[in-house]
């Protein structure tokens, strides 16, 4: 008897362990664009574009190799609401011995699929998903044997498990594991910006985005400036032009922040792993093979490597460890609402105001502007996490639950407390000014903390240090900065503190 194969929007590989072993003709494989998966949250409509539009491409290409393919539209007029309905329609049009899909990447459709399993009269097998580099075993067998997670460690794991940039001796290219201290650079102008490969949807993408822009208009984000893969073709393109133009100056420049470029040299191929058209291998070893071959520098090979093998690999772990008691942490008890700025209000603040308006345009932000901008400025208000990772899963066109909700609720807003990242990536405005020019544009001054002038996020700094003292007090990476606030005069602090309630206050008003 044939198996019903179901394929997710990202999973979009030929390598992906539920076809392995499957039989073409026999076998049938069913995608769905669901209308449940496409507003769970409001997500942004260039995410919605590229994944529907990479699932047809991809069907085409599952059809071309001979695969037969159940395939539901969106727009179809008998189109079912959400996975399990469609599933169970195909399976009353054959006679199938089971189900079979790849192990998903967010728990609430994970626990879905395993009520499937209970359930449903035949089997449901669930497989590994082995485009990871870190088996979840694996990790699981790691983080048993440790009091803390550290996510530099588990790198050197994968770095030995890989092979990545290391020498015949076992020993890290270069005489150590990281070169991070040489990645901290602000943009001088003097480095060429790579060009942004621009991708042509077909006609029927074109008339998929079409009918996007209508029935997501009110989703936050435009569908003009699309540009992202939506085939493989168009993905190892963008990898060769990220490779040739953008790895040189990645390193130096990627904890840059410029209003000259949202994207810098970024690689921009996030998106592309995450769906399926790029192995996060193949990937790491084109960048091995330009540092071998001279043309690119060990510190942006190392980093860009570190941030696939490394942050990826370690962010997936810890979701899939601590799920689903993780996504309710809230250690230091936020509980603001989101500002309007991030939704797109007017705000004076030049640095919220650039990343938003780059979101908008693009569904993109790198790594700095996620972590030190809006992350660093959610951490400092105080906003509530849930709020704030809803807000991440829907804007950008490459979050999906595993990697945003670590990224968001422990690297940005501390919320676990510390499993993920030793101590908070809070910081002043001076961080902002030091990495790049976005304060030059800015209503507010970066030099001052108390003037109603003042940068806010210099004395909302200070008022978050305060609020946790403590827990953060003793902290031995944080100590040197309270001894900073003890030795301030009495009516500085109480100057800086009430400035800073005042902003707490008109928030939406900045």
């Amino acid at each position: 008897m044939a198996n019903l194969i179901l394929l997710l929007g990202d999973q979009l590989s030929d390598r992906i362990s539920a076809l392995q072993a499957a039989n073409p003709a026999e076998d049938r494989v069913v995608l769905a664009e669901v209308l449940s998966e496409a507003s769970y949250v409001p997500h942004h409509p260039q995410k919605i574009l590229l994944i529907f539009a990479a699932m047809r491409q991809f069907a085409r290409h599952l059809q071309q190799q001979g695969w037969q393919v159940s395939y539901q539209r969106l727009d179809d007029a008998d189109a079912l609401g959400d996975l399990g309905q469609v599933l169970q329609r195909e399976l009353a049009r054959g006679h199938y011995a089971r189900v079979i899909m790849t192990h998903c990447g967010e728990y609430r459709l994970h626990r879905q699929m395993r009520r499937w399993q209970a359930e449903w009269p035949l089997p449901v097998e669930i497989r590994p998903d082995t485009r990871f580099l870190c088996p979840l075993r694996v990790f699981r067998q790691w983080a048993v044997e440790r009091k803390e997670w550290r996510m530099e460690y588990f790198y050197r794991l994968m770095r030995r498990r890989t092979g990545l940039l290391m020498t015949a001796e076992g020993k890290p290219v270069g005489g150590k594991w990281n070169f991070d201290a040489d990645n901290r650079r602000a943009y001088d102008g003097k480095r060429p910006l790579p060009l942004l490969p621009a991708t042509t949807l077909d006609e029927e993408g074109q008339r998929l985005a079409a009918m996007i822009a209508e029935r997501f208009s009110t989703h936050f984000g435009d569908l003009q400036s699309f540009h992202w893969p939506v085939n493989r073709a168009q993905a190892l393109h963008l990898l060769g032009t990220f490779i040739e133009q953008g790895l040189p100056g990645f390193g130096d420049y990627q904890d840059a922040l410029s209003s000259q470029s949202p994207f810098l040299f970024h690689s921009l191929l996030s998106s592309s792993i995450n769906i399926g058209l790029l192995d996060p291998l193949e990937v790491c070893q084109q960048a091995e093979a330009a540092y071998h071959a001279g043309q690119a520098p060990l510190n942006a090979v190392e980093g860009f490597i570190r941030q696939i093998i490394g942050w990826r690999e370690y962010v997936r772990g810890v979701y899939w460890q601590t799920m689903p008691e993780y996504a309710e942490s809230n250690a230091l008890a936020a509980q603001r609402p989101l500002p309007a700025a991030y939704w797109g209000a007017p705000t004076g603040m030049a640095c919220i105001r650039e990343v938003v308006s780059a979101v908008r345009q693009y569904g993109y932000a790198h790594h700095i502007q996620r972590l030190m901008v809006t992350g660093n400025w959610a951490l400092l208000l105080g906003v509530q996490p849930k709020a704030v990772c809803e807000w991440y899963l829907a804007v950008f066109v490459d979050a999906f639950e595993w990697v945003e909700l670590p990224n968001t609720l422990g690297m940005a807003l501390h919320g676990d407390g510390g499993l993920l990242a030793s101590k908070p990536y809070a910081a002043s405005g001076k961080y902002i000014q030091r990495q790049g020019d976005y304060c030059a544009g800015c209503d507010y001054q970066v030099s001052r903390v108390t003037e109603p002038d003042s940068c806010p996020f210099n004395s909302l700094y200070w008022h978050f240090l305060k609020r946790h003292q403590a827990r953060f007090a003793e902290h031995p990476r944080m100590a040197m900065i309270y001894r900073n606030w003890q030795r301030m005069e009495a009516g500085q602090q109480q100057a800086i503190l009430q400035r800073a309630e005042w902003l707490l206050e008109h928030i939406d008003q900045l």
